[in-house]
């Protein structure tokens, strides 16, 4: 295993986190916030092709001073990961799979999912790492699918439930899968569960599904939104909750949602915008049609958990544990508006 390293040798003694995913729309907001509160990370890549790229990107925001290296993981391969925890002190796994589209095998997302969990778990315990900071999601809090109901802590998705997909799927079972191996361990795991999460795009990539809503609607391809609603997610606060989880002690094996004080319908989006200077469509797709398309559609069938369903969550333990307040909605999607706009421009 080769390792691309940009190690202050000088800085011994900061603490070492192995953030997965550091690439990803998530994963690059968590590697600067970790690198503006003083620690060293060490991000893994699926080919260390990408090492330079990532760098230069996350360079525009901070100067990594040396603390910034890199390693190759893949989530279906165990080859690497002790090594990569070795020299650590903490592990934040970010990296998993994320697609609203139906695949044709569910196993595409469950597989990568549960079994990257697991490696960077056990990787974890065998080089006696304290704590591990995992990205869940709401998704893997919404009960019974039927909407209309106060998500907690204590909330589980019903992987048995009538119109569940492979994501809802994937990490309910993922997160199963890492309290039922901490259970065994003296590690302790925190999990963090964003609503569908927006926010500027560090890298300018819109390709996924959280920029890929705004480009849309910016761009006129998304006139109509789902009748749906619910709690939803800066990345800034995501990032922000991701690195404070790694050492407050109020923390330790809890599950926090990190998203909005309420819940918000998905065409409070294209109102905002709209009201904001953006000329944008601000209809409902009716709730029949979904229903209708998703009988021949993938990307349609995905949505149907939450077609006119309305989901809200509490969010009051997270505040009180971090002392946090949620980014404002109007301020998050003018934002990720901003951002998207600015690389459609150029």
């Amino acid at each position: 295993m080769f390792y691309f390293c940009l190690r202050n040798e000088s800085k011994k003694d900061m603490k070492k986190v192995l953030l997965t995913g550091i690439s990803g729309y998530i994963g690059l907001h968590c590697a600067v916030e970790l690198l503006k509160q003083g620690y060293v990370v060490k991000g893994s890549i699926r080919s260390l092709k990408k090492a330079k790229k990532v760098e230069d990107t996350i360079k525009k925001y901070i100067d990594p001073k040396g603390n910034l290296e890199f390693c190759e993981l893949n989530l279906l391969e165990d080859q690497g990961w002790d090594e990569a925890v070795a020299d650590c002190d903490f592990v934040m796994h970010v990296a998993s799979p994320f697609v609203s589209k139906v695949p044709k095998d569910e196993n595409e997302l469950i597989k990568p999912a549960v079994e990257g969990t697991l490696r960077a778990l056990r990787a974890a315990h065998k080089a006696s790492i304290k704590r591990v900071v995992l990205t869940s999601s709401m998704v893997a809090m919404l009960g019974d699918l039927k909407g209309d109901n106060n998500i907690t802590k204590n909330s589980w998705t019903d992987v048995d439930a009538k119109n569940i997909t492979a994501y809802l799927k994937s990490k309910t079972i993922a997160e199963k899968s890492a309290w039922d191996f901490v259970q065994h361990t003296d590690m302790e795991l925190v999990t963090i569960h964003p609503g569908p999460v927006y926010g500027p795009t560090l890298s300018g990539d819109l390709s996924g599904e959280s920029m890929s809503l705004f480009k849309r609607v910016l761009t006129g391809e998304l006139p109509r939104m789902l009748n749906a609603s619910i709690n939803m997610s800066d990345v800034r606060d995501v990032a922000k909750i991701h690195v404070e989880a790694l050492e407050n002690k109020k923390a330790a094996n809890q599950r926090f949602v990190v998203a909005s004080e309420k819940s918000h319908a998905f065409l409070e989006i294209s109102e905002e915008l709209k009201d904001n200077g953006y000329k944008v469509g601000t209809g409902i797709v009716p709730n029949f049609l979904v229903k209708l398309l998703a009988l021949f559609n993938d990307e349609m069938k995905g949505m149907l958990p939450y077609v006119g369903k309305t989901y809200a969550a509490d969010i009051s333990e997270t505040k009180r544990t971090f002392n946090w307040q949620p980014m404002p909605f109007k301020t998050m999607v003018l934002d990720t508006a901003k951002s998207v706009d600015g690389v459609l421009k150029g």
